[in-house]
């Protein structure tokens, strides 16, 4: 005879402040947030960058840009993102192979992420930045 199977009801919890991600989804979420943060400052980094190129009065109105304490820190926190985002697509393209699947390598995986995103945009910011 088949059994009928009894459908559970699951608690819906929609209030999204109190709702608790792993560190694997939040690593996600951010991996998602980064790549739209660098694809909508691209033109803003472009044109920065070919504005540094066209004179040598331009280079130094860019530098003057640069040398502003706020500019310095948005460029921190670029170079986070595009760390973050670069190191999150390595360990997704180790996923898409299957390396890395079972749920304690995965938030091992995530760990290394942000570890090396955080160090490598120390190393990186101290040698472009200051």
């Amino acid at each position: 005879m088949a059994e009928i199977a009894i459908k559970k009801k699951r608690p819906k919890n929609l209030d999204l402040p109190t709702i608790r991600l792993p560190l694997p989804g939040i690593l996600s979420i951010l991996h998602r947030i980064s790549g739209a943060v660098l694809f909508l400052l691209l033109p803003v980094l472009l044109w920065l960058f070919q504005q540094s190129l066209a004179s040598p009065e331009s280079y130094a109105s860019a530098k003057a840009v640069m040398d502003n304490f706020l500019v310095k820190t948005v460029l921190w926190g670029l170079i986070w993102l595009y760390m973050h985002h670069f190191c999150a697509g390595i360990r997704y393209l180790l996923l898409d192979l299957h390396k890395g699947i079972d749920l304690e390598s995965a938030r091992l995986s995530s760990k290394i992420v942000f570890a090396v995103s955080i160090a490598l945009t120390l190393v990186i910011g101290v040698k472009v930045i200051c």
